[in-house]
């Protein structure tokens, strides 16, 4: 049984990552500097922006307007590389919130539909 956490590394950070790419590249960022941005190496931008990686995750509006607002910032300057962490991160948290996880824990790690392994726990209530 895999914690609920693995789901957050191997499926919901790919996809924000995905979002974040596909949004920076809208905005006219090429992808050198999107790599450079987010730290990861421009073949890795480029899986993210033709759905090899990170795809699949549905955000809803709030999560998405998280992300442009996140990659307009890092657009204009506003942010930059060492903001990817916490923002990322805050990100993750409202994603938490709106029980993402425990559906991705549910389909993608085999869980039972009546789960309750995250209630109750910290990561739960974050």
């Amino acid at each position: 049984m895999k914690p609920p956490c693995e789901m957050v590394v191997w499926y919901i950070i790919p996809a924000i990552r995905s979002e974040l790419a596909k949004d920076l590249l809208k905005l006219g960022m090429k992808q050198k500097k999107i790599s450079e941005l987010m730290d990861i190496t421009q073949p890795a931008v480029s899986q993210y922006l033709t759905d090899k990686r990170g795809s699949g995750i549905g955000f809803n509006d709030d999560v998405k307007a998280l992300i442009q607002e996140f990659a307009n910032d890092l657009n204009d300057g506003t942010a930059t590389k060492f903001d990817i962490i916490p923002r990322t991160c805050y990100i993750c948290k409202r994603i938490k919130t709106e029980d993402v996880i425990c559906q991705i824990h549910k389909e993608k790690g085999h869980m039972p539909a009546d789960c309750q392994a995250c209630l109750g726990s910290e990561a739960h209530l974050l």
